[in-house]
């Protein structure tokens, strides 16, 4: 112990002296902390006023500290009143109370052990009289997610500790208490660097690149998460850019990786989170994965955890419609094709360089030389001669069954590189898809996921199902508030599920935004921008007193607000309200903006572009599944079928000049495959609203009520408004528009009308009625028109009921009857864009039967 230096009472008197005293007692109080065993003992602490959070830089300010007795219970748990939960059964307990900017936590005294942080937020506030305190010397603290009860030791020291919370909250978390714009959760955020992703090639690179920049902690929230999916490809560096890969070596290196998945019901869905979550456990201790909810105990069992989000950091946040699983990895050439062949070999992620093989491009002609092949479902392990691959595979009953190199020409002369698995190494061509990621899920719903490198369809007779998508980045200030809504509901899980409570699962705590922009690692090529995060959240999803729809309330402002157009790409486009079955009004603003821009006189644009059949298994050419049709109904009930329909509504106000101010569209590609011409639907699974050139808002929520109204399923969101504006077009005039919302409309007009490989079509004027009128609307049109003629694809508009559907069925196209002329008039084909068909089925009964399982559960659960 070092001494306490001791001098004389008048010494300690003298004014003079206060100067020196107060250096010799710092000198001695900094003598004993630096000494092991008096810093940690909580006696120590407890006279300064420290923890081992006090001084930690990226939480901010030193803030409160000290010994209180908090009451158990207060939670906003849907569905428990049990032993302490409920006012009439409860318990104190000592704990060390810290007061940060934008949060409050207690930790055990003798562990140090965080036991509870509370989030400050726009509900939050103190009381101090015994009548909300229902104790004696009380302090009751109160947000969206939680009562705390504290119990002090006199009167002046509740008041004091009350008052002294309050003071420090609102000096230094002031923004956090602010009912914001959209009655989001988070501000506007200005000066934040952004970027957007238009499929899913280029997102997935970043997140990979971000992800190996880690340093802290890396935050994942998926609906749907495949460990071994490649985020890099074509596969040149065998397994480095795995996501399972990529998060063990993370993890080896001591960044926390926290993990949170959608717990389906599994008779309804096949995504097979278990199989996920045990994957991502065994890589390493400093992985922790959490599933939500559980369905009996929650009573939750049709809504579902939606969001995309990787978070870096808490400075780099990924935000948008692009789950890290398989099927969603594209680029803008939506291939169809990925045939060749592979074999496969035993090594692991702790091996990263797997032998080389030499595999001939081509179905029959693949041959490896093998010197000790480990058995693959009946393989031989000791065959020492060339074989055909191919032949032995078929005699095995493994027909095509590993068939999954690269179709791209430019990879052919690649070197042959290891994709190594926990469960062998596949050894080939590079590659696109590969196993359970080539996929064309109308056709077929995955199986078998725990073999993630068996195919699961036959990719030399069916096309894989091109899938389109968005996303984004945001940086500093905006990444913290994305990381705040993983750790609200992170924290939430834990208190929620009892096998979460244990230490091995920590709480989470949210960076102060005093350091944001600190900023480590930085996504190159960003724009400066103003976002904001917006979210779909509920008692049930993320443990708050209120339900938030802000993104829905995004929506129905900017589309209010837009003065020139609108273009919209999502996944389901079900709204227009009829308060019984649909209660979101972005439909119906769509309508109030159209009709007031006819009414002025003004040119006003919406485009909508969404699949053009829902994303269920079903076959088409019989009418699909029950699942399928149901959607359908939904789909078109809100575009032109039905009184509250938006054609409808329109067609009352202006007959049959709506056409000018709304087009309905999707996507469709061709290919040959094996000899044969072969067409799909490309999948829109996007998120996206462009208002004006200079608003965009990118983020995991649907057009539907599941995704809008806050309390079913659960979404995030960023709305980005541009600062930095460039010069462009508007009607033929000059107009400034900003560079984010401008390129990225560029991109996505650019791809679906064919312009990167036709520089003659012009996009750079979004209203103009040539645009309009002579690119949009002629493209869709001759494309849709040639892809029938040629193909006899369906959905179209042709077919209105079932007898006509199997009629229709009959008749071949131009593909079966002159492969010339059908080629010669793909040639005619640019981009992707094909009208929707409004008369698919239009004389059909979509809603399930009666007697079906689908006609059994609710009308929420599709829309």
């Amino acid at each position: 112990m070092p001494s306490l230096p001791r001098g004389a009472r008048e010494e300690l008197a003298r004014e003079e002296q206060v100067s020196s005293r107060r250096k010799q007692l710092e000198d001695y109080l900094n003598k004993l902390l630096k000494m092991g065993l008096y810093r940690k003992y909580h006696a120590t602490m407890e006279f300064i006023d420290v923890s081992q959070m006090s001084f930690i830089h990226d939480l901010g300010p030193k803030g409160l500290e000290g010994m209180v007795h908090k009451r158990s219970g207060g939670h906003r748990i849907p569905g428990i009143n049990c032993c302490g939960h409920s006012r009439v059964c409860y318990r104190w307990s000592k704990r060390w109370l810290v007061v940060k900017d934008s949060f409050l936590m207690y930790l055990k005294p003798d562990t140090g052990a965080i036991s509870f942080v509370l989030l400050v937020d726009k509900e939050f506030s103190i009381r101090m009289d015994s009548k909300h305190t229902e104790t004696k010397h009380g302090v009751r603290i109160d947000s969206l997610s939680r009562t705390l009860v504290l119990k002090c030791n006199s009167y002046r020291h509740a008041r004091w500790w009350g008052q002294a919370i309050e003071e420090f909250v609102r000096k230094h978390g002031k923004a956090f208490l602010c009912t914001h714009r959209f009655n989001s959760f988070a501000q506007e955020q200005e000066n934040t660097l952004a970027k957007w992703y238009v499929n899913g090639k280029t997102y997935m690179e970043d997140v990979a690149n971000a992800l190996e920049a880690a340093k802290e902690e890396i935050f994942i929230t998926d609906w749907w998460l495949s460990p071994e999916i490649f985020l890099k490809r074509p596969v040149v560096e065998g397994n480095r850019w795995r996501l399972d890969c990529i998060l063990k070596r993370k993890a080896q290196q001591g960044v926390r990786i926290f993990v949170m998945l959608y717990k389906e019901v599994e008779l309804a869905l096949g995504i097979n989170s278990e199989y996920s979550k045990r994957t991502l456990l065994h890589l390493h201790p400093n992985i922790k994965v959490m599933r939500h909810p559980d369905h009996v105990s929650s009573s939750v069992y049709l809504w579902a955890h939606h969001e995309k989000m990787v978070v870096i950091d808490q400075s780099v946040a990924f935000i948008g419609g692009i789950d890290l699983a398989y099927g969603r990895w594209d680029d803008r050439e939506h291939r169809l094709t990925d045939v060749g062949s592979v074999t496969r070999s035993t090594q692991n992620c702790d091996q990263p360089d797997g032998a080389v093989v030499s595999v001939n491009k081509g179905r029959n002609k693949g041959s490896v030389e093998l010197c000790d092949l480990p058995k693959l479902k009946g393989l031989g392990r000791t065959r020492k001669t060339r074989f055909s691959l191919y032949r032995h595979l078929h005699k095995h009953g493994l027909h095509h069954s590993d068939s999954i190199s690269s179709f791209d020409s430019s990879d052919r002369a690649s070197s042959l590189r290891s994709l190594q698995t926990g469960v062998g190494e596949l050894v080939g061509d590079t590659r696109f898809w590969h196993g359970k990621d080539y996929c064309n899920f109308v056709f077929k719903d995955w199986i078998q996921l725990e073999k993630p490198f068996d195919d699961f369809i036959d990719r030399y007779t069916t096309p894989r199902m091109p899938w389109h998508d968005i996303a984004a980045v945001v940086h500093g200030k905006a990444a913290r508030d994305a990381a705040r809504h993983f750790i609200q509901r992170w924290n939430f899980t834990k208190i929620m599920k009892p096998k979460y409570r244990s230490l091995s699962f920590p709480y989470l705590l949210p960076k102060s935004h005093s350091t944001a922009n600190e900023l480590l690692y930085q996504v190159p090529d960003c724009v400066q921008t103003t976002a904001q995060v917006l979210r779909s959240a509920a008692d049930w999803s993320a443990g708050i007193k209120y339900n938030e729809d802000s993104i829905h309330n995004a929506y129905i402002q900017v589309i209010a607000k837009s003065k020139h157009f609108i273009y919209i790409e999502n996944q389901f486009f079900i709204s227009c309200a009829d308060n019984k079955q649909v209660f979101n009004k972005v439909g119906d603003v769509i309508i109030e903006r159209i009709i007031r821009a006819h009414k002025e006189n003004k040119k006003f644009r919406v485009y909508v572009v969404i699949p053009l059949l829902p994303g269920f298994e079903g076959d088409i050419s019989t009418g699909g599944g029950s699942a399928l049709q149901a959607v359908m109904h939904f789909n078109y009930r809100t575009i032109n079928r039905g009184d509250k329909s938006i054609i409808s509504q329109l067609r009352k106000e202006m007959d049959d000049q709506w056409m000018n101010y709304i087009s309905f569209c999707g996507l469709r590609t061709h290919a040959e495959l094996e000899g044969r011409l072969v067409t799909e639907l490309i999948y829109v699974h996007s998120k996206l609203l462009i208002a004006d050139d200079n608003t965009v808002i990118i983020g995991s929520a649907n057009i539907n009520d599941r995704s809008l109204l806050g309390k079913r399923d659960s979404e995030v969101a960023v709305v980005i408004q541009d600062q930095l504006m460039v010069p462009s077009v508007m009607d033929g005039k000059e107009y400034s528009a900003g560079k984010f919302a401008l390129q990225l409309r560029l991109e996505c007009f650019r791809m679906v009308l064919g312009a990167f490989t036709d520089p003659c079509v012009d996009v750079q004027d979004p209203i103009s009625d040539r645009f309009y009128k002579e690119v949009w609307m002629t493209t869709a049109a001759r494309n849709a028109t040639i892809y029938e003629k040629v193909f006899r694809c369906l959905p179209s508009s042709l077919v209105r009921n079932i007898p006509e559907l199997l009629s229709f069925q009959t008749k071949p196209g131009l593909e079966k009857l002159d492969r010339g002329l059908a080629q010669e008039n793909l040639q005619k084909i640019r981009g992707f864009l094909v009208q929707f068909p409004l008369d698919f089925l239009s004389e059909q009964k979509l809603l399930p039967s009666v007697g079906t399982k689908e006609a059994i559960v609710p009308t929420e659960i599709w829309t």
